[in-house]
């Protein structure tokens, strides 16, 4: 079976071999976006872009900022109302983000941008920068080729990729390898591996854990600003 292929509605619904235990899926939000919070990196209108469940959304509404939760699953959005109904959450393609233009003054990518092939980066980041407000700032967590074979990664994005791409329409102030925290102790991330890969999970072991025991991934942290022309 091939990442690649994996249908995000069907997986919200828990009908594929992953079940209904995805890495992303903390049940709370991702410690790297509570270390950007706290260092005041989110203000006035904030889109999180791949929202999934929005744990992050309901997160970043909990610290007073005005959010917009959307992602193309709508079994997602259906369960990210329930988890946070006062927040606002859509379905959209973020290829377009139709109806969104200049609303934005932060986006939030937690690890979509390496879900979508080239072409979809391009047409995602031209999306991005029309719902963006001149001078927004962009968060965007991404895979690293760091990340080894065995681990079910859509796509693994190279820094010169994030500077062409994004550096088209963006001023990138901060990229820089990171760690982002999966749902999965190491034995669930090799389960999960059996259950969806050819691949020998072994080589897992040598990504880090955190005090829970929950897997580290090696990704990009990046912070950009949108341009004014």
């Amino acid at each position: 079976m091939d990442v690649r292929d994996i249908d995000f509605e069907e997986l919200y619904q828990g009908t594929t071999p992953m079940g209904r235990k995805m890495p992303w899926d903390l049940g709370a939000p991702q410690p790297a976006v509570v270390a950007l919070a706290d260092a005041g990196e989110f203000t006035g209108d904030v889109l999180d872009i791949g929202c999934g469940l929005g744990d992050n959304s309901a997160f970043l509404a909990s610290r007073g900022l005005r959010v917009t939760g959307l992602d193309g699953a709508p079994s997602a959005i259906e369960q990210a109302r329930t988890r946070a109904p006062g927040v606002t959450f859509a379905v959209a393609d973020a290829t377009k983000l139709e109806g969104y233009e200049g609303r934005f003054d932060t986006v939030l990518d937690s690890a979509l941008y390496h879900c979508l092939s080239e072409d979809e980066r391009r047409e995602y980041l031209a999306a991005l920068t029309r719902a963006a407000r001149p001078g927004a700032t962009l968060h965007l967590f991404a895979f690293s080729p760091e990340v080894p074979d065995a681990f079910p990664a859509p796509y693994l994005i190279s820094e010169a990729n994030l500077r062409e791409t994004v550096g088209k329409d963006w001023t990138i102030e901060r990229l820089e390898p990171t760690v982002y925290t999966t749902s999965m102790t190491a034995e669930e991330l090799r389960q999960s591996v059996r259950a969806i890969l050819d691949h020998d999970p072994a080589q897992l072991d040598r990504l880090d854990t955190d005090a829970d025991g929950r897997v580290l991934v090696p990704v990009w942290q990046l912070k950009a600003v949108r341009q004014s022309s």
